[in-house]
């Protein structure tokens, strides 16, 4: 039987302003894109999409991929290319310095690039007496040392991988790329 993709109880954390950055990159891509074969023709627009989709790609991995997701067995952290999958047993403590910190049992410390982040408190709404609320930070923080400390002793290991399919699309991108240069060359002499 195999592990559901999404067991109950998982939460992804993901800096909101990766998502404000990817979409109108997407959208520029698809103009430039849609553009190129309006005023020239499929083949220019065959020729540029790799160095557009190269950029989008940059933006992809720089803004969007870096998350933290947490479920009651363990978490899997991903910065940019690199994945970092682990049981809560393999957790030593867990920190929010300006990014949430894991310190783990095989002594190395891991800073998470997309999840939690240190930020100052909301302001109050104006007229509003009742108790400021905590940052969003700490409150994530709460909710993934509460599965931590609930957590049952599990034996697991750490498992670190490179993003394949990010690689595998970086690659292609890059062949698509030669490509283009090897035809317009050739166009051109």
């Amino acid at each position: 039987m195999t592990e559901p993709q999404h067991p109950e109880g998982a939460r992804t954390y993901r800096a909101s302003s990766g998502l404000v950055i990817l979409i109108p990159s997407t959208l520029l891509v698809l103009f430039l894109l849609g553009d190129t074969v309006v005023r020239g023709s499929w083949v220019q627009m065959l020729l540029i999409a790799p160095w557009v989709l190269l950029a989008l790609w940059v933006v992809y991995e720089l803004s969007y991929v870096s998350s933290v997701r947490v479920d009651p067995e363990g978490v899997v952290v991903q910065n940019m290319l690199r994945r970092t999958s682990f049981g809560w047993n393999n957790v030593r403590d867990i920190d929010l310095r300006w990014q949430l910190q894991f310190s783990l049992d095989d002594g190395r410390d891991l800073t998470c690039y997309g999840g939690p982040a240190r930020a100052r408190p909301p302001r109050p709404a104006r007229g509003d007496a009742a108790e400021p609320k905590a940052p969003a930070g700490l409150r994530a923080l709460t909710e993934i040392r509460d599965l931590w400390e609930a957590a049952p002793p599990v034996p697991t290991s750490i498992r670190r991988t490179w993003d394949a399919p990010a690689l595998i699309a970086l690659a292609v991108i890059v062949l698509w790329t030669i490509g283009a240069i090897i035809v317009a060359g050739t166009a051109s002499s």
